[in-house]
This record gives C-alpha cells, sequence and structure tokens, in this order.
C-alpha cells in the first residue's frame, strides 16, 4: 500500500516508515519540522514539508502518491505545556487533523490509523487498562486524543471512514540497528533522561514521588518499543477493508516497571551510574499505568519482541551511545 506518514519525521512516526518498508509496503512522509528531524528519514522515501492546515497541498499529496493509508503521529504531547497552552494543543492535535481528515474524504481516501494515547483514561478506575473503561482524561493533551478519537466515531457513521485507534502507554527504545532513536527537546521520557545523567550530559536524574503504594515506592509504568508499536500500527490495514469500521486497542506489554528499575536497567547496560535524587510526587501522577493488550494480540496476532525493560534499555543506548548530539541540525 501506499502509505502517507504524518508526523513520520517524528520519533515514533520515523520508526513507523522503517517497519512499512520492511513490511512492503511504500512510505510517504508528511512533516512541517516543528519537532521532526528530516535526517530521521531515508532520502529514497518522499518527503513533504507541509501544514496539514493547507488543504491543498495535503489534497495534492494525496492524489500524486496515490494514498490508500494516512497514519498520524503529529500531535504534540508536552502534558504540562498542554496545561499551560492549551490553544496550541487545541489548535495542532484537533484542528489541524480535522483539515486533513477534511481533505482525505474530499479525495476519497478512507483509511486512517490514528496514534492516540492512554491519557485518554485518566486517572483509571482499575488496573490493568483494558479498552472498554471509561475515559476522563485530567489535561488538555489527553483531551485533545479522544476529542479526535471521538470525531473519527463520527465520520465513520456519516461518511464511511475506517479507522484504527492505538492508546499507547511508554514509548522508548530505539531501532534495533541504532540508526534512529528519541531526539526530543526538550526531553521528558525517562530513558533518554537517564542515559544523560549516566553519562553526564545532565544533571543528577530527579525521581518523583518516593511513597507510593508500589513495591519500591515509585511509580509504575508500561514501556513498549517503539518498533512494537509500529508493527501493530501497520497489522491493522486488513482490518480497514469494510467502510464505517472503528476499531480501538492499547499498546504495552503488560508488565510493569518501576521508576528505579528503569534506572537499575539503565546502570547495567551502560556500565555507569545514574546519580538521581528523590523529589516530591508531581500532582496528578497515578501510582500505576499499565495495559491489558489481549484484544490486539488476539484480533491482529502482534506480538511484543520487546517484552521487558532490560532489552529496551540496549536498543536505546546504542542510539545514544552513538549519536551523543542525536540528529544534529534537522
Amino acid at each position: 500500500m501506499n502509505v502517507l506518514v504524518v508526523g513520520g519525521a517524528g520519533y515514533i512516526g520515523s520508526h513507523c516508515v522503517r517497519q512499512l518498508a520492511a513490511a512492503g509496503h511504500r512510505p510517504v512522509v508528511l512533516d512541517n519540522l516543528v519537532f521532526g528531524h528530516r535526517s530521521a528519514v531515508a532520502p529514497s522515501v518522499p518527503f513533504y514539508d507541509a501544514n496539514l492546515g493547507d488543504e491543498t497541498a495535503v489534497g495534492k499529496i494525496l492524489v500524486d502518491e496515490k494514498i490508500d493509508v494516512v497514519m498520524h503521529f503529529a500531535a504534540y504531547a508536552y502534558v504540562g505545556e498542554s496545561v499551560n497552552d492549551p490553544l496550541k494543543y487545541y489548535f495542532n492535535n484537533v484542528v489541524a487533523p480535522l483539515h486533513l481528515l477534511k481533505t482525505m474524504l474530499a479525495n476519497k481516501v478512507t483509511k486512517f490509523v490514528f496514534s492516540s494515547t492512554c491519557a485518554t483514561f485518566g486517572i483509571p478506575e482499575k488496573m490493568p487498562i483494558v479498552e472498554t473503561l471509561s475515559q476522563s482524561p485530567i489535561n488538555p493533551y489527553g483531551q485533545t486524543k479522544l476529542d479526535v478519537e471521538n470525531i473519527l466515531k463520527s465520520l465513520a457513521h456519516a461518511h464511511g471512514l475506517s479507522f484504527a485507534a492505538f492508546r499507547y502507554f511508554n514509548a522508548a527504545g530505539a531501532s534495533e540497528d541504532g540508526t534512529i532513536g528519541e531526539d526530543h527537546n526538550p526531553e521528558t521520557h525517562l530513558i533518554p533522561l537517564a542515559i544523560d545523567a549516566a553519562t553526564g550530559k545532565r544533571p543528577a536524574l530527579q525521581v518523583f514521588g518516593s511513597d507510593y503504594p508500589t513495591p519500591d515506592g515509585t511509580c509504575l509504568r508500561d514501556y513498549v518499543h517503539v518498533d512494537d508499536l509500529s508493527r501493530a500500527h501497520i497489522a491493522v490495514f486488513d482490518k480497514l477493508a469494510k467502510p464505517g469500521t472503528g476499531l480501538f486497542y492499547n499498546l504495552g506489554t503488560g508488565t510493569p516497571t518501576s521508576v528505579l528499575e528503569v534506572i537499575r536497567a539503565v546502570e547495567k547496560i551502560t556500565g555507569k551510574k545514574v546519580p538521581y535524587v528523590m523529589a516530591p510526587r508531581r500532582a496528578g501522577d497515578p501510582p500505576a499505568l499499565y495495559a491489558d493488550s489481549t484484544k490486539a494480540k488476539t484480533e491482529l496476532s502482534w506480538q511484543v519482541k520487546f517484552p521487558s525493560i532490560e532489552p529496551i534499555v540496549a536498543t536505546a543506548w546504542k542510539w545514544h551511545s552513538a549519536n551523543p548530539n542525536g540528529f544534529g541540525k534537522k
């Protein structure tokens, strides 16, 4: 299939582009490079620097590249920033996808794969999180993702759009060959922060909260490898043939890992100590978040290649140690 990957120069999008090519599909990337990196995308992949609000430009790409499926990875994803600047998040995470979806329907492109988030569940009522739990986001970031999910349901009913929305947990790791990985500014993900602390690029890591009702007192999270995420997105293509199909899947390993366990994994893989200090809890941080991915495993035959934290950290270390300055210039 010809697949337009919106946000394909970003962290998850660029890994999905690699996995699409490996699966025999033809990826095409659209990215305005606000957070993406041009060098994360191979020169052989068609690349368009464009904004989703430019419906004429996007429509031309859909037609010229004969796009069959659109994948969306172009959201802003900093929770704290979404609280302080909600308009920025609503315009990019809701209004921009509306322009994209409008353009798709006008050009009869009716298959859509959406990168959603477990943040739509807010503070979940029970663990592990299954798809049918009530959704009550506690920040604008999560709300914008839920808003798009609801828009997709409406468009499936009214216009026959077929879509899949993947609610995933803590994306982590890097490509197995170490050639692409995480390069965020600012960086907020625990594994690269711990690696930077271990290598002296940052001061001591802050661990927010040591008195949670967990085995070691620190938060438990579900870390899922970025390539595992990507493979699930591709596995859903065959489910989108029927007009009006709407699918929702949680993606995680189902095995929660504490902050201190991540730190110990980084120390073991790198052979370096991770300096850290204990800090007060952050408001809104649940003690534990982890997925029940039975539905994805059953319906998509999705298999997790990286089921535990150490091999995930090993791929991240391979990338960071070979690319201490990330991608450099965009």
